[in-house]
């Protein structure tokens, strides 16, 4: 038995590795796939991304074909170079260097030498493609716009960077990806999933058939369609309005918290950012530093929100009870407190009390019930917290949360502002000192649509839904809990029937008389806001930036918007007059006041723009 022990262990090793090489050789296809891999292509199926519908089911964006011409570095073999660069329309020293960065990226994957053929270049180019080795062409989608507005709302696609790359395993070289707006935030949802396919080539590099016939092949998934809370004719027409003007336009549906236009000014056509122009258009607009197209107003610029404010200021006096409705403030041309320092206000009658103040933007009575608010405590750094609370409620220094990329918080100040300020405390500070916030020209920064936001808000008397903008994927309506959760402000529901009584009035005998809107009632606030730049080093007013908030109808209200001119003058000149067509479009389907659509689309203010700038506007009284 010993003698047959070693022929028995020789026998069983021999038996397991002739076992093992059968099985690579016969059942392991793995191997056999690696084995044949020079002559076998895998070639991505890229999915349609999703389409991207306004609320009422019009098209804004779907695809078109485009095509990609590929190349794998090590099997790219000696080839005509001024020939090829001729045939795809670049130079030679261009397309040396697409070839040097694919082999920096991956020797042996596919890279993209030059991207997004039109279907003529493509057909052109596939009858010739066979004559270079390791080069072929690689089908993919682009956008395909029906609109030419909502740029800012939309965003565009373009080719991940390395970065990208290196940071999320999905994409690869030549990959698109969503870029701002609604192509950015929904990236995951509209990309869809790439499928492969795996063909034999021949040796003159042309796919033969399917290998092992189609076994590790994969389909694509088309990306989810995106039904948006944008109404496209009222975007568009927006945009129409601020033709010549900078600035934003934000408009919000307040039963549901829906953004119903999303306007900046100015914009560009979003096709501009489509194949192989994308480039060059994009870096044109992004050198635009006056213009600043680029830059999305409505959730990013920061003004000061002037007089709009000061129905919050009148609300939170309300809660505080630190003031009767009927009672009354004289206003002699303003407001004096502190050493000789006056705060100015325009003519009009006095004196006034809370729906009157609204109604003609009395700086004098709303300046003492600020303070009288802040006063109410035993210490201005508890007063001014408590009032930031308030504030807080409705919004303001916060981004809201909305589903876009971009935005900016704004500045509500609290006391350790304050005391950080004025060196607390080695040195004390009243509320006097923060009287400018009471009209909006204080500390108070916000965004254009932080001030839709709190008009909405004030329509609801005292809750609002976090603006947003998707509506439904697929059909499927969105049940996301952070845009269907109500939220509430510290302002009793009670204390909103006059300061909408005030906005009513505002329309039917106060700053916008002139903008009522036939058959309907109109709540609104009209704002100049003090517009401040630096040139040569030097702090220097130039012309106020026009504000208007409104909602409508009074009673059941459709529509909150809020618009910021820039150098607009007042808040009637401009903004009032784009808010109050804005309002008649939506709610009517068209414009009976023909003779105010007119005014506003045929008077600009690119001679306002043409003033010199310091390169800093929006730095507003900061």
């Amino acid at each position: 038995m010993r003698k047959l022990l070693p022929i028995i262990l020789v026998s069983f090793t021999a038996f397991v590795f002739l076992l093992r090489l059968f099985y690579l050789q016969v059942l392991d296809e793995s191997f056999d796939e690696v084995s044949t891999n020079i002559s076998v292509r895998k070639v991505y199926d890229y999915p349609q991304r999703g389409y991207i519908y306004d609320r009422n089911g019009e098209l804004m964006v779907g695809n078109q074909p485009a095509y990609d011409v590929m190349a794998v570095p090590l099997e790219v073999k000696q080839f005509d170079t001024l020939e090829l660069s001729s045939l795809l329309k670049i130079t030679p020293e261009r397309l040396k260097i697409q070839l040097e960065k694919a082999w920096r990226y991956s020797p042996r994957l596919a890279s993209v030498i030059t991207p997004q053929l039109t279907k003529k270049e493509y057909a052109f180019l596939q009858e010739r493609m066979h004559k270079y080795q390791g080069f072929y062409i690689q089908k993919r989608s682009l956008r395909d716009y029906n609109v030419n507005h909502s740029a800012n709302v939309l965003g565009y696609i373009a080719e991940v960077g390395q970065s990208e790359i290196s940071k999320n395993s999905y994409y690869k070289s030549g990959d698109l990806k969503g870029k701002q707006g609604v192509e950015q935030q929904y990236e995951e949802i509209l990309r869809g999933e790439r499928g492969v396919k795996h063909f034999l080539r021949d040796i003159h590099n042309k796919n033969i058939k399917p290998f092992k016939e189609g076994k590790f092949d994969t389909l694509s998934q088309k990306g989810s369609d995106l039904s948006l809370t944008i109404d496209s004719k009222l975007q568009a027409y927006g945009e129409k309005l601020m033709q010549g003007k900078r600035g934003g336009i934000v408009a919000i549906e307040p039963e549901s918290g829906e953004i119903l236009s999303l306007v900046t000014a100015p914009s560009y056509d979003p096709d501009l950012l489509v194949g192989r122009k994308r480039s060059k258009n994009y870096t044109r607009l992004w050198y635009d530093s006056i213009s600043r197209p680029l830059y999305n107003r409505p959730l990013q610029a920061i003004y000061a929100p002037g007089s709009p404010f000061k129905v919050l200021t009148g609300l939170v006096a309300l809660q505080e009870n630190v003031v009767d409705l009927d009672e009354r403030f004289s206003c002699r041309g303003g407001y004096s407190y502190g050493r000789g320092v006056k705060m100015k206000c325009h003519h009009h009658p006095s004196p006034v009390q809370m729906v009157t103040g609204i109604a003609h933007s009395c700086n004098s009575y709303f300046a003492q019930v600020y303070r009288r608010t802040i006063e109410k405590y035993e210490t201005p750094q508890e007063g001014m917290d408590n009032w930031n609370q308030h504030m807080s409620s409705f919004g303001l220094g916060d981004y809201l949360g909305y589903d876009l990329p971009v935005g900016r918080a704004g500045l509500l100040p609290d006391a350790e502002y304050y005391n950080k300020a004025y060196r607390f405390p080695t040195y004390k500070w009243y509320a006097s000192a923060t009287l400018s916030n009471a009209i909006g020209q204080g500390e108070v920064i916000t965004t254009p649509i932080q001030l839709a936001n709190v008009t909405a808000t004030i329509a609801n008397k005292g809750w609002y839904y976090t603006p947003h903008i998707l509506k439904a994927i697929d059909g499927t309506s969105i049940k996301d809990e952070a845009y269907t959760t109500k939220k509430f402000t510290t302002i009793d529901e009670e204390h909103f029937e006059p300061i909408i009584e005030g906005m009513h009035d505002v329309f039917n005998y106060g700053t916008a008389k002139f903008l009522r809107v036939p058959g309907i009632e109109v709540c609104g606030k009209t704002g100049t806001a003090e517009n401040y730049t630096k040139i040569d080093g030097k702090r220097v007013q130039l012309t106020d930036h026009s504000i208007f908030v409104a909602f409508a109808p009074k009673d059941n209200p459709k529509i909150a918007i809020a618009v910021f001119v820039e150098n607009g003058y007042w808040g009637a000149r401009y903004a009032g007059r784009i808010s109050s067509l804005m309002i008649e479009k939506y709610l009517k389907g068209e414009i009976e006041r023909k003779d105010l659509e007119s005014w506003v689309m045929t008077n600009d203010l690119e001679d306002e723009y043409a003033k010199p700038l310091s390169g800093e506007p929006f730095k507003i009284n900061q």
